[in-house]
């Protein structure tokens, strides 16, 4: 017999732990009243008034030129153990100046794609929120004592 699978609330502490870890995730933006979906670089900013999730993209596309309202997504999964963790930003995406403050220095995310990534946006999270899914655990037939 086993116990079923469960999941967890992921507390605030560790889904910006999981943030700071990660540096690639899942944007959702709305594209012409349709929901689209984009891996993309980030890097998580924390100056004294929030978090922030820092993205660099080309001036002029998809990204770019997305609604404010956006959702990221981050995420690990053990397929062995059925068993995985995930991480959802929810927040309200603004153009910022690179320049600005030695921005550029401190939180560049580094996409992989290097040119004409000069767009910087970060997303200024309303909703920081996590779930982790636990896999059934085994219940022994028999009593560890009868083993020894």
């Amino acid at each position: 017999m086993a116990e079923q699978p469960w999941l967890e609330e992921i507390p605030a502490d560790l889904c910006l732990q999981h943030l700071r870890q990660e540096s690639i995730g899942r944007l959702a933006i709305i594209v012409h009243d349709l929901p689209v979906i984009l891996p993309v670089n980030y890097r998580v900013a924390e100056p004294p008034n929030g978090t922030w999730i820092v993205i660099r993209t080309r001036p002029g596309n998809v990204i770019d030129q997305a609604a404010m309202h956006v959702a990221l997504e981050i995420d690990g999964i053990d397929p062995v153990h059925h068993e995985g963790w995930s991480v959802l930003v929810r927040g309200t995406m603004h153009h910022v100046d690179a320049d600005a403050a030695d921005f550029r220095e401190r939180f560049d995310p580094e996409p992989w794609m290097l040119a004409g990534r000069d767009a910087w946006l970060v997303i200024e999270p309303f909703a920081i929120t996590g779930r982790r899914l636990h896999a059934p655990t085994l219940e022994w037939a028999f009593h560890v004592d009868a083993y020894l």
